[in-house]
């Protein structure tokens, strides 16, 4: 296989997670009747520009599929990340009832239904199906589509330019990153700015997110890898952020080349340093990373082992696609983990995909009373403790998994 940015060849590995069918394919009775879709789930370093990628087995339109069921509106911390984003944005452009906010990967209009109410005109972009509907019920403008160039020239030859363009979260799902990105020059007015966010590859590394990993990213960036892709689609970057969502996030700031005038921040050349001095450019930094999953994987199996011996009564909460990576990485099944609270109805009533674990709602927490409750979406781990705060009362206990397995007290 050819990096999917600069087409050198790939030999570096960073993780085999053996092999699982699509974090997102969730199972309903008559599919969990029928044999499912497995892909290996390898993980290559290229040595040339370092552009970290799972090796190629599953087509795009294979893992996002009609009823997709992510819906970022059921998170409260996501929703007022949105939020706190499109203040930040609305007050640092000047955008007003003038300017043009696109959203690409819109989701469920979690995003721009802020905009929208702030009486900026907007439109999503968004291949799904089941979530572009939500967002549309919610009014917003809505194109059902996979961004790239085409769709971008589309867009731009009927005077839809973008004051700011969105990317948040979306960096990583896309197979041709180039045209991806090289989208945004088309996109974009002369003066206009797009913002991707993208969990920070320094970050999974070193702490151990190994269950970030799932078929749906193609890729994971640093910052150094971030510049060099803008860079070669007619784009520039000009400033960053470091954001603690997703277990540790940049938000990188481009505009156009030809016509941007933003000047660069020195928190450009800071980040890139941080990332040169901690060796993210050789070989060296991504060795050992096969090791510390391993070692996650054992210590769960052997946490849920031990519960089960003990007669201690297990759940899960959320049917996270991260949660679907562990779970299957580590071979989890009902007889250890016997189901899983999720707060989306789109979810309930299904099956975790590879795990086949029962989705179901949250009464069955008040019912059965669990002594332990491994939260899967550790990035939402104080939310969910706070939301399920009274599961203490009744004598549970939370536990993570990643970095290491922990019990919160």
């Amino acid at each position: 296989m050819n990096c999917r940015h600069c087409g050198q060849p790939l030999r570096l590995p960073l993780i085999d997670l053996g092999s699982a069918p699509p974090s997102n394919a969730y199972l309903n009775e008559q599919t969990l009747r029928a044999p499912e879709q497995w892909f290996p789930l390898r993980v290559l370093v290229c040595e040339a520009c370092w552009l970290v990628q799972t090796e190629d087995f599953a087509q795009a339109d294979a893992l996002f599929a009609a009823d997709y069921a992510y819906f970022s509106s059921f998170s409260t911390t996501w929703l007022q990340h949105a939020e706190a984003y499109v203040a930040a944005m609305v007050e640092r452009f000047g955008l007003n009832a003038a300017s043009h906010v696109v959203e690409v990967a819109a989701n469920d209009g979690y995003l721009l239904h802020y905009v929208k109410a702030r009486g900026i005109p907007c439109l999503g972009i968004e291949p799904t199906v089941s979530t572009a509907t939500a967002a549309r019920e919610k009014g917003i403008a809505i194109v059902t589509d996979f961004f790239g160039v085409r769709l971008a020239r589309e867009l731009a030859e009927q005077g839809r330019q973008a004051d700011l363009a969105v990317a948040n979260n979306v960096l990583a799902h896309v197979p041709d990153i180039n045209d991806f990105v090289a989208g945004f020059a088309l996109l974009l007015k002369p003066a206009g700015v797009v913002t991707f966010e993208f969990p920070h590859l320094l970050r999974l590394v070193a702490e151990n997110q190994f269950d970030t990993i799932y078929h749906e990213h193609f890729s994971y960036l640093s910052l150094t890898t971030m510049v060099r892709i803008v860079q070669r689609n007619g784009l520039a970057v000009f400033d960053v952020e470091e954001l603690p969502t997703h277990g540790g996030s940049l938000r990188v700031f481009a505009q156009r080349q030809d016509t941007g005038s933003h000047p660069p921040s020195a928190c450009v050349a800071e980040l890139l340093a941080d990332e040169a001095a901690v060796g993210m450019a050789t070989s060296g930094y991504y060795a050992g990373f096969q090791a510390r999953a391993n070692q996650v994987k054992n210590n769960l199996l052997i946490f849920l082992i031990e519960a089960k011996r003990a007669g201690r009564k297990v759940a899960a909460y959320g049917a996270a696609a991260k949660g679907n990576t562990l779970l299957n990485y580590a071979g989890v099944r009902p007889d250890l983990l016997p189901w899983v609270v999720d707060r989306n109805p789109a979810k309930q009533g299904k099956f975790l995909p590879g795990s086949r674990i029962p989705i179901v709602a949250e009464a069955r927490l008040h019912e059965e009373k669990p002594e332990v409750i491994l939260i899967l979406p550790w990035n939402l781990k104080e939310e969910i403790m706070a939301q399920l705060s009274y599961t203490q009362r009744q004598g549970g206990q939370f536990v993570t998994a990643i970095p290491h397995l922990k019990i919160w007290k």
